[in-house]
């Protein structure tokens, strides 16, 4: 059952525990060097090992596929808010003139290359294609690789909806590993991108620096603030989350008694009829809880020690205060599963408290913003004294002669 805490206690949720990576690295480098070492002969292994592949070649060829009328058209309904809203996060070019003579700006270039991971697990997740391909399709990414081990019909469709790229049938430590270094048929990619299990994240982890990531995802999460509401709304969002994963956890902080206790009880009743609800039940019962706070600035505070994943609010005016949060959920008609598959923004978002750090993934992952500067002639002679002379407390005698020998 759903558990009632005070905010007293809030700090076992607090210092909830890490994402437990180190025996999973330990698993997954060994697999990480055979395929850096080996290329397709052990991407080829592993596959037929952990996922039950049984083809010569993780290259899928072209195949059309047919799907419901009624799923192709929420794809392009989906497809077309996530598309609106990376436009909007794209990074603009800039050139300004000073009036010293300097001339600076940026530019902005794609990446060449990028590899969207798509678990294949409990549940396929064809919308997690649509957040990881899109993004990179605004930013101009001219060779997008997907890869996922066991691709429903509805993956299958949603990347011939997409159009373009190319799909490998593998998963795990593998893939990740493949995207990384390249194979005779996988090719090497620039970033990797996409959720997945904990051999996934370790291997992220441990090739971060050889390949571009978004970052080690964990369990997902939802912290909910509200002193008032419906408890039938609140338990559903809460149930939402917690039936991806038996490690994920949903987390409501209120002021109101009554409200936490209608909540539990309503938790308890949805989940009778509730498909998922082995999953959800033990998501509810180890990793979730309803805390008790004096106010709604102790909400907010404890929300933002917590970083969430996803964060719902009653209304706008607690967003003055909010730090840290992949992405926030304002109102009672923004529901979570609205962010999942089709409001626009992206699904793709940091857990485990690294919303402190950055939010979800978005078309700027996928290009570079790139200085430019031009120095008139008169621009540089007022600089190189400060040029000339920071070189040389650094020693570096050959950078101030490079200034002198312009203005001299």
């Amino acid at each position: 059952m759903l558990r009632i805490i005070q905010s007293s206690e809030a700090d076992e949720l607090i210092t909830r525990k890490a994402v437990r990576l180190s025996e999973a690295e330990a698993v997954v480098a060994p697999i990480l060097e055979a395929i850096r070492t080996r290329g397709d002969a052990a991407l080829l292994e592993y596959a037929r090992k952990f996922d039950g592949f049984e083809g010569t070649s993780v290259k899928m060829a072209a195949t059309h596929t047919s799907a419901r009328p009624e799923f192709i058209e929420a794809l392009r309904v989906a497809a077309e808010n996530i598309r609106e809203y990376a436009c909007l996060q794209m990074p603009r070019e800039s050139v300004a003139a000073f009036p010293d003579g300097r001339r600076l700006g940026h530019i902005v270039r794609p990446l060449d290359s990028m590899g969207a991971y798509i678990p294949a697990g409990r549940y396929p997740l064809p919308s997690t294609l649509l957040m990881t391909v899109i993004p990179a399709q605004v930013a101009g990414v001219a060779r997008i690789c997907v890869a996922c081990p066991r691709p429903s019909p509805e993956t299958l469709a949603t990347f011939e909806f997409l159009g373009g790229g190319r799909m490998f049938q593998m998963g795990g430590a593998q893939a990740i590993a493949a995207f990384a270094f390249g194979t005779e048929t996988v090719p090497r990619v620039d970033r990797i991108v996409g959720p997945g299990n904990i051999y996934v994240a370790a291997a992220k982890k441990l090739l971060a620096g050889e390949v571009g990531i978004d970052f080690v995802a964990g369990p997902t999460e939802i912290v909910i603030i509200a002193q008032e509401g419906d408890p039938r709304h609140l338990a559903a969002d809460m149930l939402a989350q917690a039936e991806h994963d038996v490690e994920a956890s949903a987390i409501l902080l209120t002021t109101s008694a009554a409200l936490a206790e209608a909540v539990v009880l309503e938790v308890e009743r949805q989940l009778q009829t509730l498909s998922t609800a082995a999953v959800a039940r033990e998501a509810i019962r180890k990793n979730s809880a309803v805390v008790l706070v004096r106010s709604l600035d102790e909400a907010v505070e404890i929300s933002n020690r917590l970083a969430p994943e996803h964060l719902a609010i009653a209304d706008a005016g607690l967003l003055a205060g909010i730090r840290n949060a992949g992405s926030v959920f304002i109102g009672p008609s923004s529901p979570e599963a609205a962010g999942d598959y089709a409001s626009g923004p992206n699904h793709v978002l940091p857990t485990s408290g690294a919303a402190r750090i950055r939010g979800g993934l978005s078309a700027a992952d996928f290009v570079k913003v790139i200085s430019i500067q031009e120095l008139s002639h008169e621009a540089l002679c007022r600089l190189a004294p400060a040029i000339t002379t920071l070189a040389r407390a650094e020693g570096l005698e050959a950078h101030a002669r490079s200034v002198e020998v312009r203005v001299g």
